[in-house]
């Protein structure tokens, strides 16, 4: 009774506070959350939504500005509403769970501006963890084509609230997080942006979406969007006199933000509510706003562990190109075998076919090969039109022999496309590229977008990328490929629709540890930013912490513990899941890569333990089809113990459990290679208790115990 006075009361603050002249609510299934929607005297859309009674988003407004056209703003009236209630449960074709429930309450609103004689409609959805609302444009005369200049959702905050945030960006998410209140952004934003390869920040207060939040009484809110399909991806501006975000699209070269025509709707604008943590973790509203398997037969697309010729180019050791010789500018008119070669091409036939020697050897699925294909010596920085044909390989680079070699090991090559950023000539190349693979045995492509749009103007994240990235995915379904997208916008849940769109990069990765480095908390908060949308190649495993192999002085140092690499196999989820190291690094610590070869990378259940943003995070995952779990943990600068009992195993049944941790000594500045291994038999009843150091974590795998040997190993202690 106490929480609907309350609500009541706020409603009628509301409703006197707006001037509302009409009015309509909904609440969560389970009541928690209850959502107030008015048009306001001015006849502006208004909404607020609550938590347990408490205020998450304060009185804010909605709608859409048009270029040339009075907008969609105001002059509103309420003409007409509905409500309903929805209730499925679907199965992912890959995913963290065997199966999802979509259940929500929904008020779908329709406003009409009467002077110019059209109706626009606001469709909310409301779950148990949180908001999902988009705006709808049915057919009718006197809205057709319009151009949206830009889009003025708010989301006006209840306090100063600490925030985990990246700089607002057009053409990057390749920032480390700064972690702060609201109220301090601007001061901070400077030393927050980074140098990368193609980067456009648009505002002092813009950071990016998914955005996450706590507030001073200890409610979790994420900001994020969902099935963003034919429109600009959205970043958030903050005025912070007001603490109120307002989206920001992406521009194209004019200007504008996004060209529509009726019928058509945008992508949902989520909030993801919760006085748990973990509960965030484990929201599905993300998936459950985007709509269902678009493939008939999805037979084809499997989650796969992969290795790669990679990790020696990104860090200095071996070269992308071929020759190091000055070439003509155009495709095409240079003889590669009257060249002479670098001799630190790394995609040459030996090195790949050692690659393949270690996947077959160790279980692998796949080999990444990067730097394969003509064109890398003059494509960077080049605003180049045509730099790669995707079909045609360096002279050490004999296609067909290491395909036919790496079979004969069950085990497939991983094509790489890196498009230079030149988009139009990617796609008058796409279906020979893909025929290609198919006639070589590839069945998936990791992508790359690297540097600055061509055509020149657009960017990464505006609406005519986002269109290439969805065709790009959509032609591969044809050849039955799947897609590694890098460098392309942020995740919005598409995967479920287009389950082939098997990961994306679109965050800071692994890549950048030997040069700038990641923040030790940075891996505890991509689950609650960046994988909110979908999942992420982080491309984890790095044994050789201090990067040994470089031989010089000045290199960067991996910025965690061997332990806590092995952990990102578990706490950051992805059906994609690469070895990065070299496979010399593996072997100087086999005992460790068992954990790497031992975990699924596609799951009947997932467990969220412990969890606090940019802390720590505990995961407990159930791999499919099967009753073995695993369990990752990892921390932040700050050493700390995890301690959690195994309770989601099943009862009456023996396990045995490998745990592989931090060792005594470990830091990870000082002794980041530092670990242990320890075996036992345990039950749903036992207790673990790990140290992790600093920046440290943990691996743990629980193999149903039959036919075990007791007295080789023995019961946990």
């Amino acid at each position: 009774m106490e929480c609907l006075s309350k609500r009541l009361f706020s409603f009628l603050l509301f409703l006197l506070t707006c001037g509302a002249i009409m009015a309509e609510s909904i609440t969560s299934p389970d009541g928690n959350l209850h959502l107030d929607f008015t048009v306001n005297a001015q006849g502006e859309p208004v909404y607020q939504l609550f938590y347990k009674g408490k205020a998450v988003v304060k009185p804010s407004k909605l709608g859409l500005e048009l270029k040339d056209d009075p907008g969609l703003m105001n002059n509103f009236t309420l003409t007409g509403t509905e409500t309903s209630t929805f209730d499925e449960t679907w199965k992912p074709v890959w995913g963290e769970v065997a199966q999802i429930r979509n259940h929500y309450n929904e008020l779908a609103v329709t406003l009409e501006q009467k002077a110019q004689n059209r109706n626009m409609i606001i469709r909310f959805r409301l779950y148990n963890d949180g908001l999902g609302f988009r705006y709808e444009f049915p057919l009718q005369r006197n809205l057709n084509y319009f151009i949206v200049k830009e889009e003025h959702t708010q989301f006006a905050m209840a306090g100063d609230h600490l925030a985990f945030w990246i700089p607002g960006d057009y053409d990057t998410q390749e920032y480390d997080y700064t972690e702060s209140k609201l109220s301090e952004i601007r001061g901070l934003m400077e030393s927050a942006v980074t140098v990368n390869a193609s980067q456009f920040v648009f505002s002092p207060t813009g950071v990016q979406t998914s955005l996450q939040m706590k507030t001073d009484d200890g409610i979790y809110i994420n900001l994020h969007e969902a099935a963003l399909v034919d429109y600009s991806c959205m970043h958030l501006n903050l005025d912070d006199n007001n603490l109120i975000f307002e989206s920001w699209l992406t521009p194209d070269v004019l200007g504008n933000k996004a060209y529509m025509q009726a019928p058509s709707r945008t992508p949902w604008r989520t909030i993801i509510v919760s006085d748990d943590a973990r509960d965030i973790l484990a929201s599905k509203l993300t998936l459950n706003l985007n709509e269902p398997c678009a493939y008939e037969d999805v037979s084809w697309i499997k989650p796969v562990k992969y290795i790669g010729v990679w990790w020696e180019m990104i860090t200095g050791m071996k070269s992308w190109s071929y020759t190091d010789e000055l070439l003509a500018m155009r495709f095409g008119e240079n003889d590669y075998t009257k060249i002479k070669p670098n001799g630190r091409h790394a995609a040459n036939n030996e090195n790949v076919k050692r690659y393949i020697d270690f996947a077959a050897e160790h279980g692998m699925d796949q080999v990444l090969v990067e730097g394969w294909n003509e064109g890398w010596e003059s494509w960077g920085g080049s605003s180049r039109d045509f730099v790669f044909d995707f079909v045609t390989p360096y002279p050490d680079f004999d296609v067909k022999m290491l395909n036919d070699y790496a079979r004969s090991k069950g085990v497939r090559l991983m094509m790489h496309h890196e498009t230079s950023a030149s988009v139009r000539n990617y796609e008058r190349h796409l279906d020979k590229a893909y025929q290609f693979m198919v006639d070589n045995g590839y069945n998936s492509v990791k992508s790359g977008y690297v540097g600055d749009i061509i055509p020149r103007g657009e960017h990464h994240y505006g609406q005519w990328m986002n269109n290439h990235y969805l065709y790009a995915v959509k032609k591969a379904a044809e050849y039955k490929i799947c897609v590694n997208a890098h460098e392309a916008v942020r995740p919005t849940g598409l995967c479920r629709t287009y389950p082939n769109l098997i990961g994306n990069e679109s965050a800071r990765g692994t890549e950048f540890e030997p040069y700038d480095g990641n923040k030790p908390f940075h891996t505890t908060l991509l689950p609650f930013t960046r994988l909110i949308g979908g999942p992420m190649d982080y491309t984890p495993g790095i044994f050789d912490i201090c990067l040994t192999f470089l031989n010089r002085e000045n290199h960067g140092q991996i910025h965690t513990t061997l332990a806590k690499q092995l952990a990102l196999y578990v706490t950051l989820y992805s059906p994609l899941q690469m070895a990065a190291d070299l496979p010399e690094s593996y072997e100087r610590h086999l005992d460790a890569f068992q954990f790497i070869k031992d975990v699924a990378v596609d799951w009947d259940d997932s467990k969220y333990l412990e969890a606090e943003p940019g802390d720590y995070i505990t995961v407990a995952r159930k791999a499919k089809g099967t009753g073995n779990w695993f369990v990752g943990g990892i921390t932040d600068e700050n050493a700390r113990v995890s301690t959690f009992t195994l309770d989601f195993l099943e009862p009456g049944k023996e396990y045995v459990a490998t745990l592989y941790a931090d060792g005594k000594a470990a830091d990870y500045e000082k002794n980041p290679a530092a670990y242990q291994i320890k075996k036992g038999i345990v039950t749903n009843k036992t207790k673990i208790s790990v140290k992790m150091a600093r920046s440290g974590g943990f691996a743990l795998s629980l193999i149903e115990a039959m036919g075990v040997d007791k007295k080789a190993v023995k019961k946990w202690k």
